[in-house]
């Protein structure tokens, strides 16, 4: 994989995710902290959207050589983003914006021979892991479009459909992109 391939995936994640922060600007607190029997993996709106933003800071720690040594369990929790702390969207999205920027200058910083070297980390207190730096980058991107699913069936029970976060029809499309 090179890195003008790896940016796309990113441009359409962050153009994927602000469609969700924006149809979520539109339900009342109550429907953000609601917990819902819909089968979503975090419980609310809000457990998947800060789930989200804690993903991105864990990748984007892991990328960065934070995790590439064996921590402790109390190191591993001291930088994961809790639920409790962020009560309203205004401060899920501030989170986000700040450490989405973060992973952006990363992303930015890789090069076509960066993007295929290998990195290690622990995934938990003794697991490591070793990975090729795109496929994780991937599994990022893949990541959050599960949960964008399941923010936009949310949504949508809540009237406020996110509207259709297609990678092909809609975002290339809306770049202007055709194909050859």
């Amino acid at each position: 994989m090179n890195i003008d391939e790896i940016k796309l995936m990113f441009e359409y994640n962050t153009w994927a995710d602000q469609r969700i922060l924006a149809a979520a600007g539109r339900v009342t607190p109550e429907q953000f902290a609601a917990p819902t029997t819909s089968g979503v993996s975090f419980v609310s709106l809000r457990g998947t959207l800060v789930h989200m933003a804690s993903a991105q800071n864990i990748w984007r720690l892991r990328l960065t050589g934070y995790y590439a040594k064996d921590l402790t369990q109390a190191e591993f929790d001291a930088v994961k983003i809790k639920e409790a702390d962020f009560p309203t969207l205004h401060a899920v999205e501030e989170r986000y914006q700040a450490d989405k920027q973060k992973m952006l200058d990363f992303v930015h910083s890789l090069t076509d021979e960066s993007v295929n070297s290998k990195i290690r980390y622990f995934a938990s207190p003794g697991t490591p892991v070793e990975r090729i730096v795109w496929q994780c980058l991937y599994h990022f991107v893949n990541h959050g479009t599960q949960h964008r699913a399941e923010a936009a069936a949310l949504l949508t029970a809540y009237g406020q459909s996110p509207g259709d976060v297609d990678f092909n029809s809609v975002f290339l499309a809306e770049r202007g992109n055709k194909a050859d």
